[in-house]
């Protein structure tokens, strides 16, 4: 019982603050790879395991592999990087060095901000 009353004040607590995530708000990682043009400039939700963790700290360089069942992409991030094999939902910011005829070329995914993972979505 006790367990279940802390699950139902996490819940709310979550929800009043505005950090749940909606299944059908998450973009999958394919769509980005398949056509990054479309995606440039835009900020998209992503949900995924977090993988070959990279810290460069004299270029100041963190980036993280994130894998969903559609693919994966690389995600630079400020933040403190992700366990590898952590479940994750990141709101990010998709950006091209340059498009040509319709190409994106040098494409870099940042992580703006990361949520709780919660079990259902």
């Amino acid at each position: 019982m006790k367990k279940f009353l802390t699950m139902i004040v996490l819940s709310g607590t979550l929800v009043l603050t505005g950090h749940q995530v909606s299944a059908s708000e998450i973009t999958p990682i394919n769509d980005i790879i398949a056509s990054p043009a479309d995606f440039d400039g835009k900020k998209v939700k992503l949900k995924g395991v977090a993988s070959d963790i990279t810290r460069i700290p004299l270029l100041y360089l963190k980036s993280y592999v994130l894998k969903d069942d559609s693919g994966e992409i690389t995600i630079l991030t400020e933040a403190e990087l992700p366990k590898s094999g952590e479940e994750i939902i990141i709101k990010a910011k998709v950006e091209s060095f340059a498009i040509i005829r319709g190409e994106s070329l040098g494409m870099m995914v940042t992580e703006l901000k990361r949520y709780p993972a919660l079990i259902g979505i």
